[in-house]
Protein backbone atom coordinates (compact mmCIF):
# COMPACT_ATOMS: atom_id res chain seq x y z
CA UNK A 1 0.00 0.00 0.00
CA UNK A 2 1.40 3.30 -1.36
CA UNK A 3 1.84 5.49 1.89
CA UNK A 4 0.36 9.22 0.82
CA UNK A 5 2.54 11.58 3.28
CA UNK A 6 0.93 14.85 2.30
CA UNK A 7 -1.98 14.07 -0.07
CA UNK A 8 -0.40 17.02 -2.32
CA UNK A 9 -0.42 17.03 -5.92
CA UNK A 10 2.38 17.86 -8.56
CA UNK A 11 3.00 21.57 -7.99
CA UNK A 12 3.68 25.01 -10.17
CA UNK A 13 3.50 27.05 -6.97
CA UNK A 14 6.81 28.29 -7.41
CA UNK A 15 5.69 32.04 -5.34
CA UNK A 16 5.05 29.37 -2.53
CA UNK A 17 7.83 27.04 -2.52
CA UNK A 18 10.19 30.11 -2.66
CA UNK A 19 8.79 32.20 0.13
CA UNK A 20 8.20 29.67 2.14
CA UNK A 21 11.33 27.89 1.17
CA UNK A 22 10.17 24.63 0.99
CA UNK A 23 12.27 21.56 1.43
CA UNK A 24 13.52 20.08 -1.84
CA UNK A 25 14.86 16.91 -2.91
CA UNK A 26 16.77 18.22 -5.78
CA UNK A 27 17.77 14.95 -7.87
CA UNK A 28 19.82 17.08 -10.46
CA UNK A 29 23.69 15.98 -10.55
CA UNK A 30 26.04 17.33 -8.33
CA UNK A 31 27.80 19.70 -11.13
CA UNK A 32 24.16 21.05 -11.79
CA UNK A 33 23.42 21.66 -8.41
CA UNK A 34 26.61 23.73 -7.76
CA UNK A 35 25.90 25.75 -10.44
CA UNK A 36 22.22 26.84 -9.16
CA UNK A 37 20.45 26.14 -6.12
CA UNK A 38 17.46 26.75 -3.51
CA UNK A 39 18.23 27.48 0.04
CA UNK A 40 15.71 24.23 1.08
CA UNK A 41 17.18 22.15 -1.33
CA UNK A 42 19.27 19.05 -0.45
CA UNK A 43 20.83 17.67 -3.09
CA UNK A 44 20.26 14.01 -3.30
CA UNK A 45 21.09 12.81 -7.03
CA UNK A 46 19.79 10.15 -8.89
CA UNK A 47 22.85 10.06 -10.95
CA UNK A 48 26.61 11.08 -10.26
CA UNK A 49 28.30 13.56 -12.53
CA UNK A 50 30.25 10.82 -14.85
CA UNK A 51 26.87 8.77 -14.56
CA UNK A 52 24.51 11.86 -15.98
CA UNK A 53 27.09 12.66 -19.04
CA UNK A 54 27.12 8.93 -19.89
CA UNK A 55 23.32 9.03 -20.17
CA UNK A 56 23.01 12.31 -21.74
CA UNK A 57 25.99 11.05 -24.64
CA UNK A 58 23.56 7.87 -25.18
CA UNK A 59 20.62 10.22 -25.40
CA UNK A 60 22.65 12.06 -28.38
CA UNK A 61 23.51 8.87 -30.19
CA UNK A 62 20.63 6.96 -29.31
CA UNK A 63 17.73 8.62 -28.55
CA UNK A 64 15.26 8.48 -25.10
CA UNK A 65 14.52 4.84 -24.90
CA UNK A 66 18.36 3.45 -25.32
CA UNK A 67 19.42 6.06 -22.78
CA UNK A 68 16.66 5.30 -20.16
CA UNK A 69 17.87 2.05 -20.17
CA UNK A 70 21.46 3.01 -19.63
CA UNK A 71 20.20 4.71 -16.98
CA UNK A 72 18.47 2.43 -15.37
CA UNK A 73 21.35 -0.28 -15.81
CA UNK A 74 24.14 2.79 -13.78
CA UNK A 75 21.56 3.12 -10.73
CA UNK A 76 20.66 -0.80 -9.41
CA UNK A 77 21.52 -3.30 -6.98
CA UNK A 78 22.94 -1.72 -3.69
CA UNK A 79 23.26 1.50 -4.85
CA UNK A 80 20.02 1.98 -6.02
CA UNK A 81 18.86 1.21 -2.60
CA UNK A 82 21.46 3.18 -1.09
CA UNK A 83 20.02 6.37 -3.00
CA UNK A 84 16.48 4.94 -2.49
CA UNK A 85 17.09 4.91 1.56
CA UNK A 86 18.21 8.78 1.21
CA UNK A 87 15.28 9.42 -0.47
CA UNK A 88 12.44 7.70 2.08
CA UNK A 89 14.61 9.44 5.23
CA UNK A 90 14.06 13.27 3.32
CA UNK A 91 10.42 12.50 3.01
CA UNK A 92 10.12 11.25 6.14
CA UNK A 93 12.14 14.67 7.47
CA UNK A 94 10.04 16.80 5.20
CA UNK A 95 6.36 15.50 4.49
CA UNK A 96 6.01 18.74 3.54
CA UNK A 97 8.77 19.01 0.78
CA UNK A 98 8.73 18.30 -3.12
CA UNK A 99 10.92 16.72 -5.78
CA UNK A 100 13.18 18.47 -8.14
CA UNK A 101 15.41 18.02 -11.32
CA UNK A 102 16.12 20.24 -14.01
CA UNK A 103 12.90 20.53 -15.99
CA UNK A 104 10.52 18.29 -14.08
CA UNK A 105 10.99 15.42 -16.44
CA UNK A 106 11.95 12.30 -16.59
CA UNK A 107 15.04 12.04 -13.39
CA UNK A 108 12.09 13.23 -11.28
CA UNK A 109 9.32 11.19 -12.52
CA UNK A 110 11.64 7.97 -11.72
CA UNK A 111 12.30 8.95 -8.24
CA UNK A 112 9.05 9.96 -7.87
CA UNK A 113 7.97 6.13 -9.11
CA UNK A 114 10.67 4.31 -6.77
CA UNK A 115 9.40 5.76 -4.07
CA UNK A 116 6.07 5.06 -4.70
CA UNK A 117 7.30 1.35 -4.95
CA UNK A 118 8.65 2.15 -1.48
CA UNK A 119 5.26 2.88 -0.22
CA UNK A 120 5.72 6.38 -0.50
CA UNK A 121 3.94 9.14 -2.28
CA UNK A 122 6.22 12.71 -2.91
CA UNK A 123 4.88 15.67 -5.24
CA UNK A 124 7.55 17.19 -7.58
CA UNK A 125 7.84 19.94 -9.00
CA UNK A 126 6.65 20.70 -12.62
CA UNK A 127 8.91 22.79 -14.41
CA UNK A 128 11.60 21.82 -12.34
CA UNK A 129 14.29 23.62 -11.29
CA UNK A 130 14.80 25.68 -14.69
CA UNK A 131 11.23 27.11 -13.54
CA UNK A 132 12.08 27.75 -10.42
CA UNK A 133 15.06 29.70 -11.47
CA UNK A 134 12.98 31.82 -14.09
CA UNK A 135 10.41 32.83 -11.52
CA UNK A 136 12.94 34.13 -8.60
CA UNK A 137 14.67 35.83 -11.79
CA UNK A 138 11.07 37.63 -12.72
CA UNK A 139 10.78 38.39 -9.35
CA UNK A 140 13.68 40.52 -8.95
CA UNK A 141 13.04 42.76 -11.89
CA UNK A 142 9.49 42.70 -10.57
CA UNK A 143 10.07 43.75 -6.88
CA UNK A 144 13.46 46.19 -8.04
CA UNK A 145 10.27 48.49 -8.97
CA UNK A 146 10.32 49.38 -5.24
CA UNK A 147 11.06 52.69 -4.13
CA UNK A 148 14.82 52.05 -2.66
CA UNK A 149 16.49 53.75 -0.14
CA UNK A 150 20.55 53.60 -0.17
CA UNK A 151 22.71 53.79 3.27
CA UNK A 152 26.21 54.74 2.45
CA UNK A 153 28.92 55.77 4.61
CA UNK A 154 33.03 55.70 5.11
CA UNK A 155 34.30 51.89 5.79
CA UNK A 156 33.62 50.62 9.44
CA UNK A 157 29.99 53.46 9.82
CA UNK A 158 27.81 50.23 10.60
CA UNK A 159 26.25 50.24 7.55
CA UNK A 160 25.76 46.41 7.74
CA UNK A 161 24.17 46.63 11.17
CA UNK A 162 21.88 49.59 9.78
CA UNK A 163 20.11 47.65 7.21
CA UNK A 164 19.74 44.38 9.44
CA UNK A 165 17.73 46.48 11.45
CA UNK A 166 15.43 47.58 8.73
CA UNK A 167 12.24 45.39 8.25
CA UNK A 168 12.72 46.29 4.67
CA UNK A 169 16.03 46.05 4.80
CA UNK A 170 17.96 43.70 2.48
CA UNK A 171 21.59 42.65 3.35
CA UNK A 172 23.34 42.26 -0.07
CA UNK A 173 26.38 41.38 1.35
CA UNK A 174 24.95 38.83 3.72
CA UNK A 175 23.21 37.12 1.10
CA UNK A 176 27.00 36.89 -1.70
CA UNK A 177 28.90 35.92 1.82
CA UNK A 178 31.07 38.42 1.33
CA UNK A 179 31.66 42.46 2.66
CA UNK A 180 32.69 43.80 0.05
CA UNK A 181 36.27 45.14 -0.09
CA UNK A 182 39.62 43.72 -0.65
CA UNK A 183 39.60 42.17 2.89
CA UNK A 184 35.74 41.54 2.43
CA UNK A 185 35.80 37.53 2.15
CA UNK A 186 34.10 35.11 4.71
CA UNK A 187 34.48 31.90 6.14
CA UNK A 188 31.92 31.15 4.17
CA UNK A 189 32.40 30.22 0.54
CA UNK A 190 30.69 32.74 -1.99
CA UNK A 191 27.16 30.60 -3.52
CA UNK A 192 27.64 30.72 -6.89
CA UNK A 193 25.91 33.22 -9.06
CA UNK A 194 22.46 32.03 -9.54
CA UNK A 195 22.33 30.68 -6.25
CA UNK A 196 22.71 34.36 -4.85
CA UNK A 197 20.13 35.21 -6.83
CA UNK A 198 17.76 32.81 -6.09
CA UNK A 199 18.58 33.92 -2.51
CA UNK A 200 18.07 37.81 -3.29
CA UNK A 201 14.86 36.69 -4.63
CA UNK A 202 13.19 34.87 -1.76
CA UNK A 203 14.42 37.57 0.86
CA UNK A 204 12.72 39.97 -1.49
CA UNK A 205 9.45 37.87 -1.52
CA UNK A 206 9.24 37.05 1.68
CA UNK A 207 10.12 41.62 2.52
CA UNK A 208 7.04 42.29 0.21
CA UNK A 209 4.96 39.59 1.36
CA UNK A 210 5.08 41.20 5.52
CA UNK A 211 5.70 44.76 5.05
CA UNK A 212 4.27 45.30 0.94
CA UNK A 213 1.37 47.10 2.08
CA UNK A 214 2.46 49.61 4.46
CA UNK A 215 2.09 53.25 2.28
CA UNK A 216 5.59 54.70 2.60
CA UNK A 217 7.00 50.65 1.48
CA UNK A 218 10.51 50.61 -0.02
CA UNK A 219 13.93 48.91 0.10
CA UNK A 220 16.51 49.46 2.55
CA UNK A 221 19.93 48.25 0.53
CA UNK A 222 23.57 49.09 1.39
CA UNK A 223 25.21 51.51 -1.42
CA UNK A 224 27.17 48.67 -3.49
CA UNK A 225 29.07 48.46 -6.07
CA UNK A 226 27.76 46.49 -9.31
CA UNK A 227 29.89 43.59 -7.57
CA UNK A 228 30.50 42.45 -4.27
CA UNK A 229 33.18 39.85 -4.30
CA UNK A 230 33.22 37.92 -7.23
CA UNK A 231 28.95 37.97 -7.04
CA UNK A 232 27.44 40.42 -9.48
CA UNK A 233 24.11 42.23 -8.47
CA UNK A 234 21.37 41.79 -10.88
CA UNK A 235 21.67 44.40 -13.54
CA UNK A 236 17.97 44.89 -13.28
CA UNK A 237 18.18 45.50 -9.70
CA UNK A 238 21.45 47.85 -9.57
CA UNK A 239 19.89 50.03 -11.91
CA UNK A 240 17.43 51.55 -9.49
CA UNK A 241 19.86 51.31 -7.12
CA UNK A 242 22.07 54.24 -8.81
CA UNK A 243 18.96 56.17 -9.23
CA UNK A 244 17.90 55.81 -5.43
CA UNK A 245 17.91 58.44 -2.92
CA UNK A 246 20.64 58.22 -0.01
CA UNK A 247 21.37 58.82 3.76
CA UNK A 248 25.39 58.91 5.01
CA UNK A 249 26.59 57.74 8.25
CA UNK A 250 29.30 60.06 9.14
CA UNK A 251 30.54 58.22 12.40
CA UNK A 252 34.17 59.92 14.40
CA UNK A 253 37.28 57.96 12.82
CA UNK A 254 38.11 56.25 16.27
CA UNK A 255 34.82 54.75 16.28
CA UNK A 256 35.44 53.47 13.00
CA UNK A 257 38.35 51.92 13.67
CA UNK A 258 37.20 49.89 17.22
CA UNK A 259 34.82 48.67 14.43
CA UNK A 260 36.56 47.59 12.13
CA UNK A 261 39.20 46.02 14.65
CA UNK A 262 36.39 43.82 16.47
CA UNK A 263 35.36 43.00 13.11
CA UNK A 264 38.48 42.04 10.91
CA UNK A 265 41.19 41.55 13.59
CA UNK A 266 39.26 40.10 16.50
CA UNK A 267 36.47 38.18 15.18
CA UNK A 268 37.81 37.09 12.01
CA UNK A 269 40.89 35.39 14.06
CA UNK A 270 38.43 34.04 16.30
CA UNK A 271 36.66 32.58 13.31
CA UNK A 272 39.35 31.12 11.48
CA UNK A 273 40.68 29.37 14.95
CA UNK A 274 37.13 27.86 15.93
CA UNK A 275 36.73 26.47 12.55
CA UNK A 276 40.67 25.30 12.05
CA UNK A 277 42.45 24.56 15.46
CA UNK A 278 44.62 27.08 16.71
CA UNK A 279 47.93 27.02 14.68
CA UNK A 280 46.06 26.23 11.18
CA UNK A 281 43.31 28.84 12.15
CA UNK A 282 45.91 31.57 13.26
CA UNK A 283 48.03 30.82 9.60
CA UNK A 284 44.62 31.08 7.57
CA UNK A 285 43.84 34.47 9.49
CA UNK A 286 46.96 36.10 8.60
CA UNK A 287 47.01 34.87 5.13
CA UNK A 288 43.51 36.38 5.00
CA UNK A 289 45.31 39.79 5.76
CA UNK A 290 48.23 39.74 3.29
CA UNK A 291 45.46 38.57 0.79
CA UNK A 292 43.83 41.59 1.11
CA UNK A 293 46.40 43.89 1.28
CA UNK A 294 48.18 42.43 -1.97
CA UNK A 295 44.29 42.68 -3.91
CA UNK A 296 45.02 46.39 -3.62
CA UNK A 297 48.98 46.34 -4.45
CA UNK A 298 48.46 48.30 -7.57
CA UNK A 299 46.10 50.95 -6.52
CA UNK A 300 48.36 51.58 -3.27
CA UNK A 301 51.06 51.51 -5.36
CA UNK A 302 54.87 49.68 -4.59
CA UNK A 303 55.82 52.26 -1.98
CA UNK A 304 52.80 52.88 0.29
CA UNK A 305 52.26 48.83 -0.43
CA UNK A 306 55.62 47.77 1.58
CA UNK A 307 54.58 50.53 3.95
CA UNK A 308 51.70 48.70 4.68
CA UNK A 309 52.79 45.21 4.37
CA UNK A 310 55.83 45.99 6.70
CA UNK A 311 53.01 47.62 9.56
CA UNK A 312 50.98 44.63 9.05
CA UNK A 313 53.69 41.97 9.97
CA UNK A 314 54.83 43.70 12.76
CA UNK A 315 51.15 43.76 14.06
CA UNK A 316 50.74 40.37 13.34
CA UNK A 317 53.56 39.69 15.57
CA UNK A 318 52.28 41.44 18.38
CA UNK A 319 49.19 40.32 18.22
CA UNK A 320 50.10 36.53 18.23
CA UNK A 321 52.57 37.38 21.32
CA UNK A 322 49.97 39.52 23.46
CA UNK A 323 46.42 39.56 21.59
CA UNK A 324 46.82 43.56 21.30
CA UNK A 325 45.01 44.33 17.99
CA UNK A 326 45.82 48.08 17.80
CA UNK A 327 49.05 47.81 16.51
CA UNK A 328 46.82 47.07 12.87
CA UNK A 329 46.19 50.54 12.91
CA UNK A 330 49.63 51.69 12.03
CA UNK A 331 48.85 50.26 8.59
CA UNK A 332 45.10 50.39 8.81
CA UNK A 333 44.68 54.00 9.75
CA UNK A 334 46.97 55.63 6.79
CA UNK A 335 44.96 52.82 4.69
CA UNK A 336 41.21 54.63 5.24
CA UNK A 337 42.86 57.81 5.19
CA UNK A 338 44.79 57.82 1.76
CA UNK A 339 42.72 55.21 -0.18
CA UNK A 340 39.42 53.71 1.03
CA UNK A 341 38.34 57.25 2.38
CA UNK A 342 39.03 59.46 -0.65
CA UNK A 343 37.47 56.92 -3.39
CA UNK A 344 34.24 56.96 -1.38
CA UNK A 345 34.15 60.89 -0.69
CA UNK A 346 34.90 60.69 -4.75
CA UNK A 347 32.16 58.41 -5.93
CA UNK A 348 29.71 59.81 -3.06
CA UNK A 349 30.55 62.96 -4.68
CA UNK A 350 28.73 62.68 -7.87
CA UNK A 351 25.80 61.44 -6.58
CA UNK A 352 25.68 64.45 -3.99
CA UNK A 353 22.55 65.56 -5.27
CA UNK A 354 20.82 62.22 -4.35
CA UNK A 355 21.57 62.80 -0.55
CA UNK A 356 18.68 63.48 1.49
CA UNK A 357 19.93 62.98 4.82
CA UNK A 358 23.78 62.62 6.74
CA UNK A 359 24.24 62.20 9.98
CA UNK A 360 25.99 60.04 13.04
CA UNK A 361 24.76 56.38 13.15
CA UNK A 362 22.13 57.19 15.71
CA UNK A 363 21.17 60.20 13.94
CA UNK A 364 20.21 58.20 10.92
CA UNK A 365 18.59 55.64 12.64
CA UNK A 366 16.38 57.73 13.81
CA UNK A 367 15.38 59.36 10.68
CA UNK A 368 14.88 55.82 9.32
CA UNK A 369 12.59 55.33 11.71
CA UNK A 370 10.25 58.54 11.70
CA UNK A 371 10.67 58.34 7.52
CA UNK A 372 9.65 54.59 7.62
Amino acid sequence: MVQDLSARPDTRDYHHLLLAQVPLIDVRAPVEFAQGALPGARNLPLMSDEERAAVGRCYKQQGQQQAVTLGHSLVQGDYRATRIASWLDFCARHPEGYLCCARGGMRSHIVQQWLAENGVHYPLVEGGYRALRQYAVDAIARLAQQPMLLVSGNTGCGKTDMINSQPTGIDLEGLARHRGSSFGRTLEQQPSQASFENQLAIRLLQGHQQHGNRPTFRWVIEDEGLTIGSRHIPAVFHQQMRLAPIVVISDPFELRLERLTEQYFVAMRRDFIALEGEQQGWESYCAYLRHGLEAIRKRLGLERFTRCLAALESALELQQRTEDCRGHWQWLVPLLQDYYDPMYKYQLEKRSGQIVMRGDYHQVAEWLASNA
